[in-house]
């Protein structure tokens, strides 16, 4: 037989989710015909056959994970059957049949790491036994017995509650992506925020915010390019890019997508809000290709288009910097001694402390509310 694995697909990912069998057990497939459709963390494809032949087994199901190098199809060679054998002998499920022994010798599983600290789990193979017919997780049951030891209430206890909170949904996709990169930048990145609020009144009404501040962005990054930086965690540097390559942020009911405008500086406001118009467009029918997702240098998230004011974004490894907005609202301000409403922009810059000073991020901000304070 020949073996087909789930290849590498680059950009760093490292498991998909079947969408789709395109083929079936017992069909002749072509080279380079799609085979099955999978969605990735960042949108969703097809994976060509990669020789002639005929089907013999697929590995997984829709909505099945499997990870880079897992095998993926079957072919059938010349001298097998393109029908898999009924008689197969199957792997051994545990079942036992006649006499069950119920032990009551408590076993202590070896320490699982939760963040920085080690702890045992002690149970008995009956109450084990108990939380896999009753689908709980051990290592979320707090212990009630002599010696920290798990029993059978705690078990049931848990169980009860799981009934009552509904089942486990699975984060998939792009959700699932999202919950890596967050513990990633969590475990990683040594975060501050600084918090301001910009002076917009010189707007015109017909104003295009984020194109306004996509170039204020450029314009900052240019003066203090510590902000637009990757660092290295393992090297202890820094590479300061020549390039702006921002990310923006886009939420979706599917997760949160991060698409990327290519150098910003060198674009006129017109060809920035064709770039924004493409991506809400490639996002919403999910065919954005991933190259477009990777390699960015700066991150914009305009959350004030639903609503908050200030926010503690996530700074996302290798990059330095994110910069939130929230909610454009009216503010009271001293304006020549005499108090006066004014339209404001709440700003909330994270960045990497590791790799940029206090300094360069406030100088950052301050260029920020200069060129935006601005009229158009």
């Amino acid at each position: 037989m020949d073996i087909f694995k789930l290849p590498d697909l680059g950009e760093g990912l490292t498991e998909v989710e079947i969408v789709e069998w395109l083929v079936k057990v017992g069909d002749d497939v072509e080279l380079d015909q799609p085979i099955a459709s999978v969605e990735t963390a960042k949108a969703i494809v097809e994976i060509p056959s990669p020789q002639k032949g005929k089907i013999f087994k697929l590995y997984g199901a829709a909505e099945d994970i499997i990870n880079v190098g897992d095998p993926l199809v079957e072919f059938a060679t010349d001298t097998a059957s393109a029908t898999p054998d009924k008689t197969e002998k199957r792997a051994d499920t545990g079942t036992v049949a006649g006499e069950i022994v119920v032990g009551t010798e408590v076993v202590n599983d070896a320490a699982i790491s939760v963040g920085k600290t080690s702890v045992g789990i002690k149970a008995t193979p009956a109450v084990r036994a108990l939380a896999r017919r009753m689908d709980v997780d051990l290592a979320v049951v707090t212990p009630s017995g002599n010696n920290d030891t798990i029993t059978s209430a705690d078990v049931q206890r848990v169980a009860k509650i799981f009934e009552e909170v509904g089942t486990l949904e699975p984060l998939r996709g792009v959700r699932r992506a999202m919950a890596k990169t967050m513990a990633l930048a969590k475990e990683e990145v040594v975060p501050v925020t600084i918090y301001d609020d910009v002076d917009i009144d010189a707007w015109k009404e017909t104003g295009d915010i984020t194109v306004r501040l996509i170039r204020a962005i450029a314009q900052a990054c240019e003066a203090e390019p510590a902000l637009n930086a990757w660092y290295d965690s393992h090297a202890i540097g820094r590479r300061l890019l020549k390039k702006v390559d921002l990310a923006i942020a886009v939420d979706t009911p599917d997760g949160l997508f991060v698409p990327v405008l290519r150098d910003v500086a060198n674009r006129d406001a017109k060809n920035i809000r064709k770039g924004l118009e493409d991506i809400k467009t490639a996002v919403r029918e999910r065919n954005i290709p991933p190259e477009e997702m990777r390699g960015y240098s700066f991150t914009l998230s305009n959350f004030g288009t639903f609503a908050g004011r200030y926010a503690n974004p996530i700074v996302v490894p290798p990059t330095v910097a994110i910069l939130a907005c929230g909610k454009i609202r009216q503010n009271i301000k001293a304006v020549n001694n005499t108090p006066t409403v004014r339209w404001t922009m709440p700003l909330s810059l994270t960045f990497d402390h590791r790799a940029a000073t206090g300094g360069e991020a406030t100088r950052f901000v301050g260029l920020l509310i200069q060129d935006l304070e601005l009229p158009e």
